[in-house]
Parts: C-alpha cells; sequence; structure tokens
C-alpha cells in the first residue's frame, strides 16, 4: 500500500540527493531523476518546487499524460496525508468534461433528434475500441513513420470495423460487427460517422490516413462497379486485413481535373489483356498495398482497372506534412500487363466511376475537420484555464476568449451543418444523394475546412511557442497546424468545391424567377 507523507517531513527533502515534489496529492522521488531531468536540474531545485506542491508548475509545463507513462510512474513514493486528487486520470472510455469537448449529442443535458440508443451504445464501444486498441500504436507511427501495425488492422478487421468504414450496404450483409452489438441491417449514416470521429481522436493525421483510408476510396469501386470475379478475390482479404487496397487517379499532370489524366492502358490486339503505362502521385496508404484501383486514358475516355503489385509497379514514398506512416506515394507503371477480367466497369466509361466515389470521400473528410477542429478548440480551452500570465489564468484575458468563441462557433457550425446532411444521406439512395446533395456536400467541405486554419491559426497564438513545438504542451496543435491543409486539397480543393456547389444550383434556378 502508499505510505502517506506529512508536508512537514516533505519539505525537508530539498537538496540535492534528496529531492521530493508533490504533484496533485501525489509525493515523487526526484534524487537520481533530477540529474537526467530533460528540462535541467534547477527547475526543480527551484524553491517553488523542491519539497513543495509543484502541481501548478508542473501543469504548466507538462501533459498529464507524462505521469502514466511507466518511466514517471514508477517515481511516485506515496502520497500526502489529508489530500486527495484533484486532477483525476481520465479513465478508459470516458467522455470529455470540457464544454463543447464533445458533439451536443453527447453532452450533459442535451438532446438530438439525430441519434438512438444503438448510435449511444457505438459511440461507447468505438471510444474504448481505440483508446485500447489503436492510440498507442498511432503515437509511435506518426513518430517512427513506419505503417500501422498489423496486428492493429486485423484487431479492427476481427471486430467487422473494416467493412464498416465503408458505410451502410450489402457488403455487410451477414457479418458479425462489433461483437454484435449493431446489425448490418441497421448500420447507418450517423454509425459511420460516429466511427470516423472516433478514429479522429488519435490526434495523429498521417496514422488516421495511415489507418486504410487507401481502402474506403480504392474497394467502392470494385463493390459498385466490379465483375463477381473480381469482387469474390478482393473484397473478402481486404475486409480481413490480409491485403491493402488504393485508389491511383491523381497524377502530377492531373489533380481535381480527372479527366486530364495520362497514365495509359492500351489494348492487346486479341482483347486478352490491356497494358498500363504512367505515373500516379499522392497515391494514400499507395507505399504498402498489394492492389491499386487505377483510372487510365484509353481510346475514348477512362477505364478504371484494378492492378496488382508485381513486375513493372513500383511506388516510392512521397514526403508530405504528415507522417510517411499515411504510405503517401509515387507509381511507376512499366508496361504493367492487366488481364481483361480486371477491368472495372465498362471500357471508356470509367469517368463515371471515378466520379462516383466523391460524395462519400467528401463527407467523411468533412467528419474529419469537424472533430479535428473540435480537438484544437478543446486543447485550447484546456491551457488557456491552466496557463498562468501575469498572475492569472489565460482564460482571464478578454483577447483570448474572442479566440475561443470564434472556434467554438466554427466547430458547433460544421457539426451541427453535417449531422443535418448526414440525417439527409439516411434517407436517400445514391442517386438521390448525387442528384441532392453533392453540392452541399462540397460547400459543407469548404466551409469545415477554411475556418479550420482559422482555427489552426488561432490555436498557435494561445499556445504560443509551445504550438509551433512538436513535443511537449502544444505537440497536438503544432501537428493541426502543419497538417490541417490536407482536408482542403484532397478530395477537391475548396475553391474547386464551392464552385461545383454554385454550378449544381444554376441547374435547379427556374426559368421564370425574377426580382
Amino acid at each position: 500500500m502508499s505510505k502517506a507523507f506529512s508536508l512537514d517531513e516533505i519539505v525537508n527533502h530539498n537538496k540535492p540527493g534528496d529531492l521530493w515534489v508533490i504533484i496533485d496529492s501525489k509525493v515523487f522521488d526526484l534524487s537520481k531523476f533530477a540529474g537526467v531531468h530533460p528540462g535541467g536540474a534547477s527547475v526543480l531545485f527551484d524553491e517553488e518546487v523542491a519539497g513543495k506542491d509543484a502541481t501548478d508548475v508542473f501543469f504548466g509545463l507538462h501533459r498529464q499524460e507524462i505521469l502514466l507513462t511507466s518511466r514517471y510512474a514508477r517515481l511516485q513514493i506515496g502520497t500526502v496525508v489529508g489530500q486527495k486528487e484533484l486532477i483525476p486520470t481520465p479513465k478508459i472510455g470516458d467522455l470529455s468534461q470540457m464544454p463543447y469537448g464533445e458533439p451536443s449529442w453527447l453532452a450533459e443535458g442535451h438532446y438530438s433528434p439525430y441519434f438512438s440508443e444503438s448510435h449511444r451504445k457505438f459511440q461507447r464501444w468505438m471510444r474504448r475500441f481505440v483508446e485500447e486498441h489503436l492510440m498507442e500504436d498511432a503515437a509511435l507511427r506518426e513518430e517512427d513513420g513506419k505503417r500501422p501495425s498489423l496486428s492493429t488492422v486485423e484487431t479492427q478487421a476481427k471486430h467487422g470495423l473494416l467493412a464498416m468504414r465503408l458505410g451502410p450496404g450489402e457488403h455487410l450483409k451477414g457479418m458479425t460487427l462489433v461483437d454484435g452489438l449493431v446489425k448490418p441491417e441497421e448500420y447507418d449514416y450517423f454509425h459511420e460517422l460516429i466511427l470516423t470521429q472516433e478514429y479522429t481522436r488519435f490526434k495523429s493525421r498521417g496514422y488516421s490516413d495511415g489507418a486504410n483510408v487507401g481502402m474506403l476510396i480504392g474497394l467502392p469501386p470494385i463493390l459498385n462497379f466490379g465483375s463477381d470475379q473480381l469482387k469474390a478475390k478482393v473484397v473478402p482479404e481486404v475486409f480481413a486485413g490480409k491485403k491493402f487496397i488504393s485508389l491511383a487517379v491523381s497524377e502530377a499532370f492531373a489533380g481535381s481535373d480527372v479527366a486530364g489524366i495520362k497514365c495509359t492502358a492500351t489494348k492487346s490486339d486479341d482483347g486478352s489483356h490491356w497494358t498500363i503505362n504512367g505515373t500516379k502521385k499522392w497515391i494514400t496508404n499507395g507505399h504498402f498495398s498489394d492492389y491499386f484501383t487505377v483510372a487510365c486514358k484509353t481510346k475514348k475516355g477512362l477505364t478504371v482497372f484494378l492492378v496488382e503489385r508485381g513486375p513493372g509497379v513500383e511506388t516510392k514514398l512521397v514526403k508530405t506534412s504528415y507522417s510517411t506512416t499515411a504510405g503517401t506515394a509515387f507509381i511507376t507503371f512499366d508496361n504493367v500487363k492487366v488481364p481483361a477480367s480486371n477491368m472495372i466497369g465498362e471500357e471508356d466509361k470509367g469517368l463515371i466511376i471515378v466520379l462516383s466515389n466523391f460524395n462519400h470521400e467528401r463527407w467523411l473528410m468533412c467528419c474529419v475537420s469537424a472533430r479535428s477542429q473540435r480537438l484544437a478548440t478543446e486543447e485550447c480551452f484546456k491551457w488557456a484555464h491552466q496557463r498562468k500570465v501575469f498572475g492569472k489564468p489565460l482564460l482571464e484575458q478578454a483577447v483570448i476568449r474572442q479566440k475561443l468563441a470564434a472556434m467554438i462557433a466554427r466547430t458547433e457550425a460544421v457539426q451541427n451543418w453535417l449531422e443535418n446532411l448526414t440525417y439527409q444521406m439516411c434517407h436517400m439512395n445514391y442517386d438521390q444523394q448525387s442528384e441532392y446533395l453533392a453540392g452541399q456536400i462540397g460547400f459543407l467541405k469548404m466551409y469545415a475546412t477554411r475556418p479550420a486554419q482559422d482555427t489552426a491559426a488561432d490555436a498557435v497564438q494561445i499556445f504560443g511557442g509551445r504550438g509551433i513545438t512538436t513535443t511537449g504542451m502544444g505537440k497536438f496543435i503544432e501537428h493541426y497546424h502543419r497538417t490541417i491543409t490536407f482536408d482542403a486539397v484532397l478530395g477537391g480543393a475548396e475553391d474547386v468545391l464551392g464552385d461545383l456547389g454554385v454550378r449544381q444550383a444554376m441547374r435547379k434556378i427556374p426559368k421564370n424567377v425574377r426580382l
């Protein structure tokens, strides 16, 4: 059992070789640690720290999670007589207690017309799953740049999560999802919204994309347009986490201008196979994918093929603002022979296949952007609450409250618009979504990612120097600020999507309207 010490006893341990401190009622022996303290020994021998209650000083310099690591937890030798812990350690699965730390449907005293008990149970399950099985791997892989650990992928597959990430549909039929908690026929876009936003809580943007985002956009063309033979070969092993797939459309020559791609596919004289030549760039998960859904230029349009990694296929890492754990790749196809049976859909009619992906992909990115903004806002709110400047909390500064007000308003606006669109998706089939929601989803993505950059800039100002440091108190803000533009570019640049929304609206203007 932990020993209890009096304040009078602790205060005497305040010199080199004999140094104790108090952090939130816990007593730590730093006698040996002082010599290797990353911030130098002098900080620990300060008169406000050595032998004293250093709680405020500690939380002004370190994140709470530091105390939970085995390296530092072992330094605790006891507690203070008569004191109780005031800053409890968050438990796995807990909801945030910070105002606006969760979407309103999860906040105490709030209601929602969208989320059922099934959704709430699923959220609780997802929160625990992510924290127990993925958080540690996310932090490690974001740092070392290696692909997400295969054991975590297999664990997700075991619970049906890989298949669930593609949204509701026939592909879930007959599957056991999350230990039977959600039935395939009741799984809807709100379940998927929850799943996506819980994954976003990694606070590791590269890892979030590395965790099978390639599958989210690379597999649907096969599910929706592929032959039964292709589906039988590819889908089970991808859903089982045994193989990985990417969507290979973007090139150095063509991004949003999909029709401008230069990668070619030439049909053999006997029609038995195609030969693919060209390059693709910025392909998420491409560096470790086994399959590639590739859009190619053919005689009269675009044609899409499933290409297996093999002779003539070479992938190289593209170093971007976030970690190489995402496996972002430059791909070269050099005289790659592909069986005609690997064609997805019809010859020369691949553009519709590529475009069919966009609504769901962009909606997913809105889910990510909304939750990322909330996480950044929560970090800032906590920091402003605990950081002391000029003898009082940073939160007492009116300019800081103004920044937080804008951050909260942006976050809530995006989330509420997102939930409204998600409700529409739940009540529309694919054709109706394309007809009525493509423009709105484009507008939402534009709106979500543009203010997000304002939130990132404000967050850095609130954290100051810590907000541009890759470790310590502001590490997540630095990461958010550095990677925020991914959401603004991937899936369609903001200006392109805004223009798409207006052009869709233009087609619906009645000819007889006047001011």
